[in-house]
């Protein structure tokens, strides 16, 4: 079986406070998961292994057979913070095209294929006719699908997402996870959420952490899951009471 991510005993700290322990993940090729967990329960912390901006303090990650460093150019990743300053003079299309960075000739310049792309992920998140505004000028669900579009112009074969529907209007955010659908025929996806009540409904396998780590090949979130996952009343969390008021697992 062909695996678009391996983690075998994976541990990371941040100085004395484990934030993972002994987590083994494997993610087959053309999967769609999705990770659940409190803040604090060490998701991010997983993406930003499996991309390698962090290095385990044991364990080994493999992406699509090779390190992490090594398939970055392959993987598209949208972060949960973007510290990104506003008044930065750059439109809609330039930050779409830097996810094309990677993919540009020895010469510096993008081709016509990067254009394509480029046109093709603004089209996709519905902000080709604003191409030419100002980043400063868009809203923060409008600067999300800017972000959303940069990750896919990479034309990754693994997605990365860390809470995609954040500040994202209702609209949006079903019409996402339908992009996220038709994607998943083609690429591998892994996203951070607390859309439960939605994402049951589309991701194939669902991965509970908080410190250690449990994989559900279910897509189908159950109470039991929750419970795992989460140190506090489920029905809280099934009510959509922002995550934020969840208490770090001790």
């Amino acid at each position: 079986m062909e695996y678009a991510i391996e983690m075998k005993g994976v541990c990371f700290s941040y100085g004395d406070s484990p934030v993972l322990e002994d987590v083994d993940l494997f993610v087959k090729k053309g999967e769609f998961l999705a990770i659940l967990g409190p803040n604090g329960g060490g998701k991010t912390t997983l993406l930003k292994l499996i991309l390698g901006l962090l290095v385990p303090q044991k364990g080994e990650i493999r992406l699509l057979g090779k390190t992490p460093i090594s398939t970055r150019h392959r993987v598209g990743y949208l972060p949960q913070e973007r510290d990104f300053n506003l008044s930065f003079p750059i439109t809609v299309e330039e930050l779409a095209r830097m996810g094309r960075l990677g993919k540009v000739g020895r010469d510096g310049k993008s081709k016509a294929k990067d254009d394509e792309a480029v046109q093709e992920v603004l089209e996709l998140v519905g902000l080709w006719d604003k191409r030419d505004w100002p980043i400063s000028n868009l809203s923060g669900g409008q600067r999300q699908r800017a972000f959303i579009a940069r990750a896919l112009a990479t034309s990754p074969e693994i997605l990365l997402l860390d809470e995609p529907t954040s500040n994202v209007d209702p609209e949006f955010q079903t019409d996402l996870y339908q992009i996220l659908v038709e994607l998943n025929k083609r690429i591998t996806i892994v996203v951070i959420t607390h859309d439960i009540g939605v994402i049951s409904s589309h991701v194939k396998s669902v991965a509970c952490v908080n410190r250690h780590l449990t994989f559900h090949e279910e897509g189908q979130i159950t109470e039991a899951m929750l419970s795992k996952a989460y140190p506090c009343p489920v029905d809280l969390v099934a009510h959509g009471i922002p995550h934020r008021v969840f208490h770090r697992h001790p």
